[in-house]
């Protein structure tokens, strides 16, 4: 079930949609410097919607995203080394917490590795089986269909190219995924 959302006409977000959680943590990560002068990105996963910010903590673009099929706020252990056939629908999350991001590749493109560990990364969309639409899911207008990835990020490719990678190239950043299981300040230091 999506957060309510409301629209700010001011603020870090400007017009943008944005749900309490969302909107707490990226004033959290300001205010703490929590992001440690980093270019940093919040990703609401019950919204199915990523956040990306400059080092000051200025808006710098959102986008709808696809996340993993399974609701969930942890990996499974040693995911990272497993063969994709291998891995159950149940065991596809895409796991809260702070992480420390930078560019890099897999074997058919450069992406965001949010994890290399977990191999957890943020990517462009791929085409993938054409019973998957995902294009078609990105563009849909509600999150209730944005769940199909083994656990990675994906995200339109105009904002990935438009806006992460200019903002993590030549840096490190640092990556929130909020929790949809577990209460936000489970998870990070958020003040009330």
């Amino acid at each position: 079930m999506a957060q309510a959302v409301r629209a700010e006409p001011i603020g870090r977000f400007g017009t943008e949609a944005v749900s309490n959680d969302a909107r707490d943590t990226a004033d959290w990560v300001a205010a703490s410097h929590d992001n440690q002068g980093l270019p940093f990105i919040v990703i609401d996963k019950v919204n199915a919607v990523v956040f990306a910010f400059d080092a000051t903590g200025r808006l710098r673009g959102t986008a709808p995203a696809l996340l993993g099929m399974a609701r969930g706020d942890a990996s499974v252990p040693g995911i990272g080394q497993r063969k994709l056939a291998t891995i159950t629908p149940a065991e596809r999350t895409t796991p809260a917490g702070r992480f420390k991001a930078s560019l890099g590749h897999d074997f058919e493109q450069d992406i965001l590795w949010i994890d290399y560990d977990a191999a957890l990364s943020m990517h462009r969309v791929i085409k993938g089986r054409r019973v998957d639409d995902r294009a078609g899911r990105l563009a849909s207008p509600t999150p209730s269909d944005n769940r199909i990835s083994y656990g990675c990020v994906n995200v339109p490719p105009g904002f990935y190219d438009g806006v992460v990678k200019p903002l993590f190239t030549g840096t490190v950043g640092i990556v929130y995924i909020l929790p949809e299981t577990k209460p936000l300040r489970s998870v990070f230091a958020v003040p009330d």
